[in-house]
């Protein structure tokens, strides 16, 4: 008796459960028309914000016009290459003069990456495209060989730079992109295999056989990774176009016309045949009518046009949204263990060129003329090791470069930097031809070994800071918030004001890095890659959930840092938001309604059974920037996906 009471009342109460249940889903049902027409208003903000963007951008052209400070318009290709052709023909410039340049150059290249990444595809088109990057390789080309060629200059006069004390040239070049450092070997004293660039701790090891030939060693430090392969973006498909019609159905279709056309004319004709007192009498009725008629006309033109240029804004907008949370449905095939797979590594601190070159013919004075031999080629490279090796053990005569490099102060690394080098070959990373590598992390000190002279640099894990302990958006005054995202290493705080964001906090052992991004109010997608830059990543990738994955570290960070505070937990479904009667307690997952509350078409309107006038105030009431731009960093942490 006892188990069928309590069956019946089990049964009672699912009954009643199942009515309340419905009884909610009718109401969502009554109510849902209105709440989306609400919904669709208030999503108004985001083709508003882009094209805000849009003027923004043609307001920037505009005041570029009119500078005239004999700078180039990035977006306009004719300015760009008449650029490029006239820095080209510009020789023998210094180091100092090609540096100076080297700022415009790389202003100009991210100019054009930024346009690249702000402005829609289908507003820029394919061969816009095409030509930006074009024109960002032909610069990227263009400022190494200026480089190249400003190191023969240097080098040809190396003999009156020499040390007093060492008798090589020695020479040192900073700027905020680029340092240069250079060595010389003008006495090849076989003792002489410790070469140390002044005002520094970087340094080489070489080998007997380099310090004996006639060689010059380079350093070149660029703050650009302008090596590294552009992954392939994800971007939507264009509908191809719809095939013309055939030209010669078109000549064919007025004659068919023909007929109406006269017959239109004549009935035109008989109307026109009015009497002068009818014409006189109605001429002033007419022209009041045509006038509220043309007034009309050009308002319900505007309108339509303001409401389709909007639908299509909306359009491009989802479509981008959608984009930045779309995971790739294949993870990318590295094709040799020895590769960097560059969809979960990225470079950081940029590169370090290392060159081991042929010392050019020295200038010489020759009766108070300075001579100089110019040979065919230009800056050749020294083989090291040799190519062709007949009846030697390499592995004794030719040991690897023991190099000692300064970690970049500007950037950050959360683990110890993984050093690989540029095959030019394959063109890629790899990691082998590396070996002894030691980190002194409180000097930012790497040293290695390297087999042979080529490009270097450190990579860091993409998704080191994934997947997140927790994160949490908090509202700080009328179109003001604060965004914090706390990983293993550390916690970000990303401070929002209308469109612009600013790193307000960073939790790090080393303050150096936070110093060059400190103040500065910066654009979403600027933000974003200058945070990228110095290692501070927070951004996934869409390759990013073939490499993320929950681990030990996370938990107990999610463990140690929970707290008492209660929070509401909320379900949307994609049609449905509810308010959930489970907390973060809880053992088991339920969908049972918390009570006093009901369902709604989105979360906006789930949130407005709870919250106070003051908080829907202040939603109604934020422009449509910041809203945006609040939406792009939460599209771009994807802190849904990866918390």
């Amino acid at each position: 008796m006892k188990f069928e009471k309590e069956e019946q009342e089990r049964l009672e109460r699912q009954r009643i459960e199942e009515e309340k249940w419905h009884q909610l889903e009718e109401k969502d049902l009554e109510r849902r028309t209105q709440e989306l027409e609400e919904l669709y208003l208030l999503e108004m903000c985001f083709p508003e914000a882009e094209k805000l963007k849009q003027e923004t951008r043609s307001l920037s052209r505009w005041m570029h016009y009119l500078a005239c400070d004999g700078n180039p318009d990035p977006s306009e290709s004719q300015e760009m290459n008449s650029f490029i052709s006239l820095w080209r023909e510009e020789l023998n410039q210094s180091f100092e003069a090609v540096m100076e340049k080297s700022k415009l150059v790389l202003y100009l290249i991210e100019k054009m990456k930024l346009m690249l990444l702000e402005t829609p595809r289908c507003d820029l088109g394919n061969k816009t495209t095409m030509q930006y990057k074009g024109m960002i390789l032909e610069l990227q080309e263009l400022l190494h060989f200026k480089l190249n060629r400003a190191t023969e200059l240097l080098l040809r006069q190396s003999s009156n730079l020499a040390d007093v004390d060492s008798g090589n040239m020695e020479k040192t070049i900073r700027d905020e992109n680029i340092n240069v450092y250079l060595w010389a070997n003008l006495k090849k004293n076989p003792r002489h295999k410790s070469v140390r660039f002044p005002s520094t701790q970087m340094g080489l090891e070489i080998p007997r056989i380099l310090a004996t030939s006639d060689i010059a060693l380079r350093l070149l430090h660029t703050s650009y990774d302008h090596i590294s392969p552009v992954l392939p973006t994800l971007e939507p498909e264009e509908e191809e176009p719809a095939p013309a019609e055939p030209v010669k159905e078109e000549a064919e279709a007025p004659e068919t016309e023909k007929p109406e056309v006269e017959e239109a004319e004549g009935s035109a004709n008989e109307l026109v045949e009015l009497t002068q007192e009818e014409a006189k009498d109605g001429e002033e009725q007419e022209k009041e009518e045509g006038q509220m008629i043309f007034l009309e006309e050009d308002t319900l033109d505007e309108a339509k046009q303001y409401e389709l240029e909007m639908k299509l804004l909306s359009d491009k907008v989802l479509e981008a949204q959608e984009f930045l949370v779309k995971n790739a449905s294949e993870k990318p095939d590295v094709t040799h263990s020895a590769d960097v797979d560059l969809c979960q590594f990225m470079m950081v601190g940029g590169v370090f060129h290392l060159d081991i070159l042929h010392l050019p013919p020295l200038c010489k004075s020759v009766k108070g003329w300075m001579m100089v031999e110019l040979p065919k080629g230009g800056l050749q490279n020294f083989t090291y090791p040799p190519e062709n090796v007949e009846d030697v053990d390499p592995e004794n005569v030719f040991p690897p470069i023991e190099v000692t490099l300064e970690v970049p102060e500007h950037v950050v690394f959360f683990e110890e930097p993984v050093v690989v080098r540029w095959d030019a070959e394959d063109q890629c990373w790899k990691k082998d031809a590396i070996s002894d590598v030691y980190y002194r992390e409180e000097e930012k000190l790497l040293s290695f070994s390297l087999e042979m002279p080529c490009p270097i640099s450190l990579a860091q894990d993409l998704h080191v800071n994934m997947p997140y302990v927790t994160w949490e958006l908090t509202p700080l005054d009328l179109n003001k918030a604060l965004l914090t995202v706390t990983t293993v290493f550390t916690e970000f705080q990303i401070q929002i004001k209308e469109n612009l964001c600013l790193l307000s906090s960073i939790k790090l052992k080393d303050p150096r890095p936070f110093s060059t991004l400190e103040g500065k109010w910066m654009a979403p997608i600027p933000f974003i890659i200058a945070l990228k830059r110095a290692g501070l990543n927070i951004f996934p990738t869409r390759y990013a959930c073939f490499y993320v994955t929950d681990n030990q570290k996370v938990r107990e960070q999610v463990t140690s840092k929970s707290d008492s505070s209660a929070w509401a937990l909320l379900m949307f479904s994609g049609d449905r938001a509810q308010k959930l009667k489970l907390t973060e307690e809880s053992e088991a997952f339920s969908e049972t309604v918390e009570e006093g509350t009901e369902f709604h078409s989105s979360l906006y309107h789930m949130v407005k059974d709870f919250a106070s006038q003051e908080a829907m105030e202040r939603i109604r009431n934020s422009t449509c920037q910041y809203v945006d731009s609040v939406c792009h960093l939460l599209l771009s942490t994807r802190v849904l996906n990866f918390a």
